[in-house]
């Protein structure tokens, strides 16, 4: 199980990385339009920077802004002749059936596809079959239709063991903390995160009693020993 960042936040990421927990970094063009107004290939640009310099050579998944097919391809070269130096480099291609043209030109070309917007275990199969590394199951979307995520995710995870394929499973559409469990669960490979949930992923109330009563106890125990060793002086 792997946990990624769902963010292009510098300062988000940064935080996950200097932790050490964070096996990828998920964006897509909604969460870069979050980002103060900037060039967008120099956001990347700072993105892959910040993973370097803490030596974290992990997924990058960066998502083409266009609803068009036949421009896809397009978008597709030029990330990887701006960012291809990266060598985990994803490009987010959402599922499609002109699309699955997409994803395979771009697995021929050499580069390496996320799949992104599956809502379905058809969809999933279908992007896995075109070449895709990752496949995308939005987790909160799929319950908003009425269906089980959590089934889903389980029917794509048995079936891609079962097959023996290289695709992994990302669970992103993370609303709450709760979903991250279900999803690992579930059988998800990945699970990609909002950042805002990582601290509350840490932290309990009876883990604070403890540590405060570990120290509470502790200085009783110590206070008369320093005392003594105080007054000897």
């Amino acid at each position: 199980m792997k946990l990624f960042v769902d963010s292009a936040n510098l300062e988000e990421i940064e935080s996950a990385l200097s932790r050490g927990f964070a096996s990828g970094i998920t964006t897509n063009p909604s969460i870069l339009s979050k980002e103060e107004r900037r060039e967008f290939g120099e956001h990347i640009r700072d993105i892959i920077t910040l993973l370097r310099r803490h030596d974290a050579a992990i997924p990058l998944s960066v998502e083409v802004f266009t609803a068009d097919p036949a421009e896809m391809p397009r978008q597709a070269r030029a990330f990887l002749d701006q960012f291809g130096d990266y060598e985990q480099l994803y490009i987010k291609v959402p599922i499609g059936w002109d699309e699955l043209k997409v994803i395979h030109e771009i697995v021929r070309a050499g580069g390496k596809v996320n799949c992104t917007c599956c809502m379905s275990y058809n969809q999933a199969m279908m992007a896995a079959n075109a070449g895709a590394s990752f496949v995308s199951l939005f987790w909160g979307r799929i319950r908003d239709t009425g269906y089980d995520a959590g089934s889903v995710v389980q029917q794509v995870h048995r079936t891609l063991r079962e097959w023996q394929s290289p695709a992994e499973i990302i669970v992103g559409s993370i609303r709450q903390m709760v979903d991250v469990n279900e999803a690992i669960q579930a059988g998800a490979d990945i699970v990609t995160v909002p950042a805002k949930f990582f601290p509350q992923m840490c932290v309990h109330p009876k883990t604070d009693e403890a540590v405060q009563q570990f120290v509470r106890d502790f200085a009783e125990w110590s206070a008369p020993v320093e005392a003594s060793a105080l007054s000897a002086r």
